[in-house]
């Protein structure tokens, strides 16, 4: 049975309830101190101009700092054009994908967090969420969401590969139980393109070491229906609703 269509309803009902100073420390802009300066400063005000004030509850559309709408409302979906180099986590002595992003997002509660993990050395399409029920949802394995990956090898194919991996019968190093079956099409003898359910560490580059073979460079372009379109590497785009049902199209 198809799952129900992902909507932002009890994120904005819950919203609605909270008071200015709580919600807007949330979204990153500063402590509740730092916030309660920014009222009184006059900076926090209506879509009108006039002043607001730290206990005052307002739908989220309707308030401005320093006359900017508020960066979005709790149950935001990101999507990341994640390039080589960055790491998926907070802290890292080298870059992180938060350096890529607003300042303030790293800072709310609860945080925009990655939707599993690209490793340092792959690009691609990257969700990124504070909606907890989604994340699990879209990681949750018995979603079978399917992750399509480009490859580059360093050796040409061998041959059985596409037939050893749609077998469900591959084990991988230290692993007990066998890979779920994966598609691989051929683009050229050392390019390759390949469809997962699954998400085991460094799932990709075991696969093809278990080959024989080793990745060279690996970009994952789409998680269920959704691609990058035209997501330059760096760059982040917030989805709308029709984006997030685009995700669970294919399963």
């Amino acid at each position: 049975m198809a799952s129900p269509p992902y909507h932002r309803g009890f994120a904005e009902r819950f919203a609605a309830r909270m008071k200015l100073l709580r919600m807007i420390a949330n979204l990153g802009y500063g402590s509740r101190r730092e916030v309660a300066a920014m009222f009184a400063d006059g900076r926090i005000t209506d879509a009108s101009g006039a002043p607001l004030y730290g206990d005052d509850v307002r739908a989220h559309a309707q308030v401005r700092i320093d006359g900017q709408p508020l960066d979005p409302a709790r149950g935001v979906v990101l999507m990341l054009h994640k390039p080589v180099g960055c790491t998926c986590s907070t802290r890292d002595p080298g870059r992180v994908v938060y350096d890529l992003l607003p300042a303030r997002f790293r800072r709310r509660d609860p945080i925009i967090a990655p939707v599993g993990r690209l490793d340092r050395d792959t690009s691609g399409l990257l969700l990124l969420t504070d909606d907890g029920a989604l994340l699990h949802r879209i990681t949750a394995p018995r979603t079978h969401l399917p992750k399509r990956y480009e490859a580059e090898l360093a050796q040409d194919l061998r041959g059985d590969e596409a037939a050893l991996f749609a077998s469900g019968a591959l084990m991988l190093d230290s692993e007990t139980t066998p890979l779920a079956p994966a598609t691989l099409e051929v683009l050229a003898p050392r390019r390759v393109r390949l469809v997962l359910s699954e998400g085991r560490y460094h799932q990709v580059r075991r696969m093809f070491a278990a080959c024989g073979n080793r990745v060279v460079s690996l970009h994952r372009s789409g998680v269920g229906g959704l691609g990058l379109g035209d997501l330059q590497a760096g760059q982040w785009r917030r989805l709308e609703a029709s984006d997030i049902a685009q995700i669970f199209a294919t399963s």
